[in-house]
């Protein structure tokens, strides 16, 4: 399941950029799931640990890949912190989604994500409230954001 911290936490890691490009690792990058998100986040192609293609930038090293991508890699392959999902774009919900299918997923957020139209089933850590749609989550995180 999804969890959500609205506002400050002092375990929460804010800056992902830098964090990531000092921990980040080769075989991280070349994960069929990560490979997908940066297909999808940043319409990029893997073509090896340090080298992805970019429609826009040409050829780029994994330092050069967006915030949001960044994140998501750090929140699936670091389940030890918690990261500001705030440098994501609301096109990286479905994502944040589908990593807590299977596993719970901690993220601090601080704005209300938008995660469509669809039912989806989430935690607000903040109330302890589940939530399954966007006007339950937008009256449960509403008092925090």
């Amino acid at each position: 399941m999804l969890k959500i911290f609205f506002g400050n936490r002092e375990d929460a890691i804010y800056n992902t950029s830098v964090y990531f490009k000092n921990v980040y690792r080769d075989e991280w990058i070349t994960d069929s799931f990560c490979c997908d998100m940066i297909k999808d986040i940043d319409q990029s192609i893997v073509v090896g640990a340090h080298m992805i293609e970019s429609p826009v930038l040409g050829p780029i090293t994994p330092k050069d890949l967006s915030g949001g991508v960044k994140t998501l890699i750090l929140i699936y392959k670091d389940r030890e912190h918690m990261f500001n999902a705030s440098n994501c774009g609301d096109n990286c919900a479905k994502w944040l989604l589908r990593m807590a299918e299977n596993d719970d997923i901690s993220i601090n957020l601080r704005h209300l994500m938008d995660f469509g139209k669809e039912k989806f089933e989430l935690e607000v850590m903040n109330n302890g409230k589940i939530v399954h749609d966007m006007e339950e989550f937008v009256n449960a995180a509403g008092e925090y954001v």
